[in-house]
């Protein structure tokens, strides 16, 4: 059985619908998740990238599509009061929450996400509402224990090591796929698609281009 990584931050409206998605995406299939939460401003800083959010027509048109896709599918999301929001607590909580592997399972992920995304457009950051959650998830490490923010760093320091740029990215026999709409490739590449072998590396080498000055 093969292992997938899900790197995601509970900022991304994309990383939720995928993880909503992951099981019908992937059904049929035999395989493991690694649910991996990292601080998607970090990546954004590394590769000196703004975040949807912080373009205002892209902003726009990027909750839209969020939404209508949501609805697309019949999975509810609601966006909360303030986005982007410093979603530190909750990644730390997910942190705080690991088990096996240090890594943190399935329902804590899940808890977390529907608490950004289908809290009734509430504030993910609202104080009540993370002390409940942290109460109701029960983490066995203190979320802001020097433990728990190392891990956090050191989780995102490894996927900005591995080449990761943006949220979600899952990661299936040492390749990487962004995005909502890779889930299919991923579902194909599990399967034992041949154009994995035949295609990945050629299709993605570089090539030359004009390089845009800053």
């Amino acid at each position: 059985m093969k292992t997938i990584d899900f790197w995601f931050d509970p900022i991304s409206p994309f990383a939720y619908l995928a993880f909503e998605q992951l099981p019908t995406a992937l059904e049929g299939s035999s395989y493991s998740v690694a649910y991996r939460p990292i601080l998607f401003g970090a990546l954004l800083r590394h590769w000196d990238h703004k975040g949807p959010a912080e373009i205002e027509p892209k902003r726009a048109f990027t909750f839209r599509q969020v939404q209508w896709l949501a609805d697309r599918a019949g999975i509810a999301l609601q966006t909360p009061a303030e986005h982007p929001f410093n979603p530190l607590a909750l990644l730390r909580l997910a942190h705080a929450c690991a088990g096996p592997g240090n890594l943190p399972n399935r329902h804590v992920c899940a808890a977390i996400l529907d608490h950004v995304w289908r809290g009734g457009g509430a504030s993910a950051n609202a104080p009540e509402r993370l002390a409940e959650l942290t109460a109701r998830l029960a983490p066995s490490r203190d979320p802001g224990s020097d433990a728990v923010k190392a891990a956090l760093k050191v989780a995102t320091d490894e996927a900005i090591e591995r080449g990761l740029f943006g949220v979600p990215t899952l990661g299936l026999d040492g390749r990487l796929f962004w995005g909502l709409d890779s889930l299919p490739m991923v579902a194909a590449c599990l399967r034992g698609d041949p154009w994995f072998d035949a295609t990945w590396e050629r299709s993605g080498a570089p090539r030359p281009g004009i390089q845009r000055a800053r």
